[in-house]
């Protein structure tokens, strides 16, 4: 029982921290997604994060084995699906993740791999809130969801092919797509005219 309020207390008090450091944010900065979150913000924050993930999420082993298919997929999803804030390689360094406040996380520093593949999984299937990280879960996806946990864990690693490989799935406009094919067709040397087809998107 003294386990229990102790915890209790422990996460009220954090909860006043936390939003004494955002009123005093708000009034000193005013509600512009521009400047840089404090470091006692963001540890707050995090805190709070973990504190909020239930034991047994955080327990939760991934069930799938990290092989070749299963990256090579993973790979395509977040390529098509996450690639756009979090970029390709998982730094962050993307315009839509750089405008949001807290910024994207560069996933591939200790912040992040050293969550549990179970956090990973609760963070991606619900999302975080006052955050831009939607809740992307469903009942029927959860293999997906895996994968990615997989691919996280795989960042670090990444390879220059493999990053040309995710460039070809990322989402772009018909434009850009034409343009792409235009400088392909220049380079293979062919003068072929004629509206290039556009590929299709990795599915939902």
């Amino acid at each position: 029982m003294k386990s229990w309020w102790t915890t209790l207390l422990a996460a009220v008090a954090g909860a006043l921290l936390a939003l004494a450091g955002v009123t005093i944010a708000v009034l000193w900065g005013g509600v512009s997604a521009r400047p840089e979150p404090p470091r006692i913000e963001t540890a707050i924050a995090r805190a709070l994060r973990r504190a909020a993930i239930p034991a047994a999420a955080r327990g939760a082993k991934n069930p799938l084995q990290a092989t070749p298919e299963t990256l090579a997929e993973a790979r395509a999803h977040f390529a098509d699906h996450c690639a756009s804030c979090h970029a390709n390689d998982g730094s962050g360094k993307t315009s839509l993740g750089q405008g949001l406040y807290p910024r994207v996380p560069d996933m591939r520093l200790a912040e992040t791999q050293e969550l549990t593949d179970g956090e990973l999984f609760y963070i991606i299937e619900n999302g975080i809130r006052l955050t831009g990280m939607p809740a992307w879960g469903t009942a029927a996806k959860q293999a997906e969801t895996w994968k990615l946990v997989h691919f996280i864990r795989h960042l670090p690693s990444l390879t220059p092919e493999e990053t040309l490989l995710m460039e070809r799935l990322n989402p772009r406009s018909p434009e850009e797509w034409r343009e792409l094919e235009e400088e392909e067709r220049f380079l293979r040397g062919d003068e072929a005219s004629g509206a290039p087809a556009l590929p299709g998107r990795h599915g939902d």
